[in-house]
């Protein structure tokens, strides 16, 4: 055992080291100066906090393991599956975000990693083979993410439940539309991870930016910490996944 924890230990590189223990202190930090509080509903804030840091953690290592090609990101991810339905249902808001998670990203991660063990790198073999999207298929993904927004936002509008926003305010309806459309570019990430697709990155770039209001509306700062950990590790991801794509294609 403490030889393969000293195997993974040394598979990280400084930089890798350094971005997740900066993102979990920084993430303790804010949760100490900014605590989450969610009084009209009754929820103990050390419960909501301790999910918040927990998403945060999990998040961060799934992150990490997927700029660096490695199929264990999918058993992490299903880790973090678990905490953001339970964090969703806790605060009774974005229930676009559970059933995606539920019904696609627990079986896509699943799928996934049998997919990315089947293609592993020839000379290493901690690396699985990336590859870039090409064609018009794009645009009709442009395309279905905003049909899919308009329809599934509408639908979230009428599911009444308790939760952290005013029934009928603007902000419940941003709210809706955004979790609807984050669950869309949710999705095209998810194929494009299966798929092995370096455009699951610009997916993750939307993502990222979406949860960013999200979470401002719903008053998560602690999980900002984490968006802010999303944006440069996938400038970090793009860079070494075209550099290996690079490579690939000049061999």
């Amino acid at each position: 055992m403490k030889d393969r924890i000293n195997k993974l230990w040394n598979s990280f590189t400084n930089y890798e080291k350094i971005w997740f223990f900066s993102v979990i202190i920084l993430t303790i930090i804010v949760a100490i100066l900014f605590p989450s509080t969610i009084d009209d509903l009754q929820i103990n804030p050390l419960i909501i906090i301790s999910l918040y840091i927990a998403d945060v953690f999990t998040n961060a290592l799934c992150e990490l393991l997927i700029s660096k090609q490695s199929k264990w990101n999918f058993i992490v991810s299903l880790l973090v599956e678990i905490i953001e339905i339970t964090t969703c249902i806790v605060i009774g808001a974005r229930f676009a975000t559970v059933a995606i998670t539920l019904f696609f990203w627990i079986p896509i991660d699943i799928i996934s990693f049998i997919n990315w063990h089947k293609h592993v790198d020839d000379n290493d073999d901690n690396l699985t083979e990336v590859r870039q999207l090409k064609g018009w298929v794009k645009i009709l993904i442009i395309i279905g993410i905003i049909i899919w927004t308009i329809g599934v936002g509408e639908l979230l509008l009428t599911i009444d439940v308790d939760s952290l926003l005013e029934a009928g305010s603007l902000e419940e309806k941003i709210v809706c539309y955004l979790d609807a459309m984050s669950s869309a570019v949710a999705v095209c990430n998810g194929v494009f991870i299966f798929l092995r697709y370096k455009e699951q990155w610009f997916a993750w770039y939307i993502n990222t930016f979406l949860e960013i209001v999200i979470n401002i509306l719903l008053g998560q700062w602690i999980l900002l910490v984490l968006k802010a950990a999303y944006l440069s590790n996938t400038t970090y991801g793009y860079i070494k996944w075209t550099k290996y794509i690079k490579n690939k294609d000049n061999d």
